[in-house]
């Protein structure tokens, strides 16, 4: 696309080698030479996370023609390591600072072993860079799909723009027209073809589709603009759609009533039904009132004979080297934590210049002990007081833990909601981080450093001009006081660790993040009108003869076709070092012929990113190219490229687009593309479920939003098994029931029919009785309690134990049972009336309930590995799940939680019944 400029010439670099500005022909023709000698893969295929081959190695460039380089310094690229490096989760008005977030708990109960010296647990396995994927199959078919979905959206783009050249003069006639709309699903609407209108922005011509406009918005599109006679939220209210989705809506407005107190209610404001824009975007609020933030609870100190020990010796400490002790101590069972080297080296490094600083350690007779070898610190009974601190807290009654917990709630509410321009919002986490111990995800190299207690100090309150300035606790003051209404936090500060700003923001359900969600969704739709051209353009740009447009065109189809994020510059030393396409090195890319690229680095969060990719053949060409002799590790692939000279250029199609915008159309075109696809007959709500979420999956492999398989899974996944096992074994039960009612059933069904499944052996089937005795105990023993505490709340005398002991007996009535029939080989029919058919009804039952946990279990199976939940909540549009929601007849609640219910109420009101809404 551009031609020489600044771009042409190298960047700045120190110790590295930089690409020849410009691409000879000598070694086009090299490159093209060897071509004809390699039989290329199919383009799209991956493997993901698979083993790296040994023969696996780099592309011998001495092939290709030595154009003449400009050698040049590289620019020190100290790595940024960050919480949450999107922007679609940041501020607002501060997309490039990180927001707030809780600290990480663990919550492993693990025994404790003493290790050099200090009492740590036994070792534990950190498998966060050692994931195998059993998706490496589906992976091809899922490229190949996504092949066919680009050439749809190709298609697409030129009817859009085609309608829009046609129908420009009659666009109030489309508007008018769309009520009548009953287009299938799976064919453009059209709205799409017709409802359109163009105009210039900035130079660039921008296209409007009424299809990207909410149904309630369009509706109000059509008669004249006229002044409002009533306030905007009445007038939403009589627009608001009816049918299939009525249900869910009044779902979710009886959910809001829940967070709303009685005396404060207010009309609800449904901002995504207003017709008319606000001139000034920038301008989040005109009045703001809070009560600031919730700090933590003041340390309190260990009881006299709970000592750390030194060299076995226990030391007295001041409070707040005590606290820091505490850190440690109390994570004991945190065996990937602490068994760390790196994560004790931080903490003993920031412990000792605590104790430096607050007089350090002292024996019992006052003698200061000198604290200098990690090892020599036994941190043990501070957990054993931790360990039966928590056992107390988890035994404490019901009445108890409501009791506390409403005390809490009483405390917490007034921070809990601020008025936003008059309205009441909730906000999303008024607390202040608790001191303790940085974690970090993968191998951050600050992990184990103390975070301090943060101090009001510290903390900036934004606030409306007019409001009262929420009160500082007594004796300290707040660090400034702004009435900043670009911004969209209530209060900040700087954490201690990174440096990073922490934000206390509205909650996800809120006004301005709802408005923030629309907006991302509808800068992707938006880019459909463009995609065909600017995958042409980086296509002819792969050959480009300039170099920084070669690069670029490369990163363009890589982001695209892979979803690779663009990465970020680093600019600071000693953090976690994670990339992104632009920022690749030489070592994170090996080729191998004849065209598969190999990616391997460590991309957001510290999560290793590996994938084999078998990419066009002109892709192949030019990272060969990139990788060129005397480039070696540590030198960048794209060494004349930017993510914002990048996202300079994508603007140039459409205002605001960047390369994070592909992640969110390709991920949310492809969805929409494969719900049309399924043909769904018969089928249960279960099973429509699961369709939906095999959708979600090929989604999230698409966009590699990976995870490391959880602690938890394989004893989950044993529970489904032991479920069903279980569910079967009724079912035997069952049938034994009905051949004891019919004895003549065996001949007529056959003898095979009551026989026990081979994998429910005898030693089974005892294991699983007794459980059933002993759940049936517990069920009863909790009813007892929950039965006297009813009692005692309502001044009434609690029940005798003797009450409980006759309770109990039917669980010993039904460990007999099962003895005898242990004995007999028989089971005798239960309940009132059993009959024949009633049994053969309850059969058809149990047949349901073990398919539907087949089905829970196949699906949890196939989402180890892979995140769902990060594609649906943030890169597919939540429309697209309540359209398969209304289409397909299944409740919201099945795929949206009543927190997301609440994030996306926009989706859910604007969408209403029309399933025929398209991306």
């Amino acid at each position: 696309m551009s031609s020489g400029s600044e771009d042409d010439k190298p960047l700045a670099k120190v110790n590295g080698h930089a690409s020849a500005p410009t691409i000879s022909k000598a070694d086009d023709r090299a490159m093209d030479a060897a071509d004809s000698k390699v039989h290329m893969a199919p383009v799209g295929v991956s493997i993901r996370n698979g083993p790296v081959d040994q023969d696996r190695m780099d592309i011998d460039s001495s092939v290709i023609g030595q154009a003449k380089r400009k050698s040049r310094a590289s620019i020190d690229q100290s790595i940024n390591y960050k919480d949450d490096s999107s922007d679609d989760e940041a501020p607002l008005a501060k997309r490039s600072k990180t927001q707030h977030k809780q600290p990480d708990s663990d919550s492993d109960d693990e025994p404790i072993a003493k290790k050099n010296g200090a009492r740590l647990p036994p070792s534990a396995k950190n498998t966060d860079m050692d994931v195998d994927s059993d998706d490496d199959e589906p992976l091809g078919k899922i490229a190949a799909k996504k092949a066919n979905i680009e050439k749809e959206a190709a298609k697409e783009a030129k009817i859009i723009r085609a309608g829009t050249k046609a129908k420009k003069p009659a666009a109030k006639k489309a508007v008018k027209d769309e009520s009548s709309d009953d287009e299938p699903l799976a064919k453009p609407t059209k709205r799409q073809v017709n409802g359109t209108a163009a105009k210039k922005t900035n130079g660039v011509k921008k296209e409007e589709s009424d299809s990207d406009v909410p149904i309630a918005k369009r509706a109000k599109k059509a008669p004249a603009a006229k002044p409002a006679a009533k306030p905007a939220a009445k007038a939403a209210t009589k627009a608001a759609p009816k049918g299939k989705v009525a249900a869910v809506k009044k779902s979710v407005k009886e959910e809001s009533k829940d967070i709303t107190d009685e005396d404060d209610e207010e009309e609800e404001y449904k901002w995504w039904e207003e017709s008319a824009k606000k001139e000034d975007d920038s301008i989040k609020w005109t009045t703001l009132e809070h009560n600031g933030v919730i700090f933590p609870e003041d340390y309190q100190r260990l009881p006299k004979d709970v000592k750390l020990l030194y060299d076995g010796t226990p030391v007295e400490l001041d409070i707040e080297a005590e606290e820091a002790a505490t850190f440690f101590g109390f994570m004991l069972n945190s065996t990937v934590n602490v068994e760390n080297p790196t994560f004790q080296k931080n903490f003993f490094r920031d412990f000792k210049e605590i104790l430096d600083r607050t007089g350090g350690a002292k024996d019992k007779n006052g003698k200061k002990v000198d604290i200098k070898e990690f090892e020599k610190l036994d941190f043990s009974q501070l957990w054993a007081y931790k360990d039966a601190q928590t056992k107390a807290k988890n035994a404490r009654s019901s009445a108890e833990k409501k009791a506390e917990k409403a005390e809490r709630d009483k405390r917490d509410a007034p921070y809990l909601y601020c008025k936003w321009d008059g309205r009441k919002e909730k906000v999303g986490n008024p607390r202040v981080e608790i001191p303790g111990l940085f974690r970090g995800r993968g191998d951050h190299p600050k992990t184990g450093c103390i975070k301090k207690r943060v101090l009001p100090e510290q903390i900036t309150i934004n606030i409306g001009k007019e409001a009262k300035v929420p009160e500082p606790p007594a004796g300290h003051k707040w660090k400034a006081v702004q009435h900043d209404n670009k911004a969209t936090w209530l209060a900040m500060w700087q954490e201690n660790i990174n440096g990073h700003y922490k934000y206390v923001m509205l909650a996800a359900n809120s006004t301005v993040k709802g408005k923030a969600d629309f907006k991302k969704f509808e800068k992707a739709r938006e880019l459909k009108k463009y995609i065909d051209r600017i995958r042409a353009d980086y296509t002819k740009d792969l050959k480009s003869e300039v170099m920084a447009d070669r690069q670029r065109a490369t990163a363009m189809y890589l982001i695209d076709k892979f979803a690779l994020r663009a990465g970020n510059e680093k600019d600071t030393e000693n953090e976690a070092e994670t990339v992104g396409c632009c920022s690749l090195k030489y070592e994170h890319v090996t080729l191998r012929e004849p065209n598969t690229v190999i990616f391997d680095f460590l991309g957001k969060d510290s999560i290793r990113f590996y994938n084999e990719f078998t990419v066009d053949r002109q892709v192949f060409k030019n990272l060969k190219m990139f990788k060129k002799p005397p480039k070696e590790d540590g030198d960048d692939i794209f060494d004349r490229l930017t993510t914002t000279q990048l996202n300079k250029h994508l603007s140039s199609y459409m205002p605001g687009l960047t390369a994070k915008v592909f992640r969110t159309y390709n991920a949310s075109y492809t969805m929409s593309k494969l719900l049309q696809e399924l043909k769904v007959t018969n089928a249960t709500v279960h099973e429509k479920v699961k369709l939906y979420n095999d959708c979600n999956r090929q989604v999230a492999i698409l966009c590699n939003h990976k995870r490391t398989v959880g602690a938890s899974h394989e004893q989950q996944m044993k529970k489904l098994v032991e479920q069903i096992k279980g569910l079967r074994y009724q079912k035997w039960r069952t049938k034994m029931m009905m051949l004891d009612l019919d004895p003549k059933l065996k001949k007529k069904k056959g003898a095979a029919y009551f026989e026990l499944d081979e994998d429910l052996t005898e030693e089974w089937v005892k294991s699983h009785q007794e459980f059933l005795v002993e759940d049936q105990k517990a069920k009863i023993n909790k009813k007892f309690e929950k039965d006297n505490e009813k009692r005692i709340a309502d001044g009434e005398k609690p029940l005798p134990a003797s009450e409980l002991k006759e309770r109990l007996k039917a669980a010993s009535e039904l460990e007999a049972k099962f003895k005898k029939e242990n004995k007999t080989k028989k089971v005798e029919a239960e309940g009132k009336g059993p009959s024949v058919e009633k049994l053969e009804a309850a059969l058809l039952k149990l047949d349901q309930r073990i398919k539907t946990l087949e089905l829970q279990s196949a699906d949890r199976e196939g989402n180890k590995e892979v995140a769902l939940g990060t594609s649906k909540i943030n890169y597919i549009d939540p429309r697209l799940t309540v359209v398969f929601s209304a289409k397909f007849n299944v409740p919201i609640e099945k795929f949206f939680s009543k927190t997301l219910r609440e994030k996306f109420k926009w989706a859910i009101e604007s969408v209403g019944n029309d399933s025929t809404w398209e991306f």
